[in-house]
């Protein structure tokens, strides 16, 4: 077995992104939207247990920019969240048979590479593991060793589907910037506590410039 993985990251249609935040954001949703993404998919490309990220979208506004930071895009079926996932991870299992496969939401605009690195080092322990959001409610990461079914359960109270499922829960110290997701104004504040990336960090300050 492998023990580098391939990241399945979903990146929704971006009229539909992130509309808790757009009140705060009005039309720099879209633009905030694909900054998230960019700095989710370059913090998981930078981990050194990562091999490839697969970002499913049907989106071309994100398609592009993520596709240039390297990761590999496929066409989202537009049958729901769990459907893009599995559909990410069928493309990886033909790709790379042998090696672990996950999902990984596409707003963690704090993500730490190290801190991913703990995760996938404990998830690579069990047949299957996911992350709590910082609510304990929602869900971050999940992921499955090779040969193992690719059951993803992401959507509202998804901590309690992902155990429900027989799923490892992981909450090792040090992973903040993995389990702090941005879905409202609040996120968002406590991700930039936490330290923004910096597609992120751009268009916040430019929209919130700092004190």
């Amino acid at each position: 077995m492998s023990n580098r993985w391939s990241l399945v990251i979903p990146v929704k249609t971006l009229v539909a992104a992130k509309t808790r935040l757009a009140a705060a954001t009005g039309p720099h949703r879209t633009r905030l939207a694909v900054a998230v993404a960019c700095d989710t998919v370059s913090a998981a490309l930078s981990c050194p247990v990562v091999e490839r990220v697969i970002v499913v979208t049907a989106d071309p506004a994100a398609a592009g920019p993520l596709a240039a930071l390297g990761a590999e895009v496929v066409p989202d079926p537009d049958r729901g969240l769990n459907t893009a996932l599995r559909t990410g991870a069928a493309h990886a299992a033909r790709l790379a048979p042998g090696s672990l496969v996950g999902a990984l939401q596409a707003d963690l605009p704090a993500l730490r590479p190290a801190e991913l690195a703990v995760v996938l080092a404990s998830a690579a322990e069990f047949d299957q593991a996911f992350v709590p959001d910082a609510l304990d409610v929602g869900t971050t990461f999940y992921g499955v060793r090779p040969g193992v079914p690719f059951t993803p359960r992401f959507g509202g109270e998804s901590r309690a589907r992902h155990l429900a499922g027989g799923a490892k829960e992981l909450c090792p110290d040090g992973i903040e910037s993995v389990r702090r997701d941005v879905d409202t104004p609040d996120d968002l504040r406590a991700a930039r506590a936490l330290g923004l990336g910096p597609h992120t960090a751009a268009v916040v300050e430019e929209l919130w410039p700092a004190p």
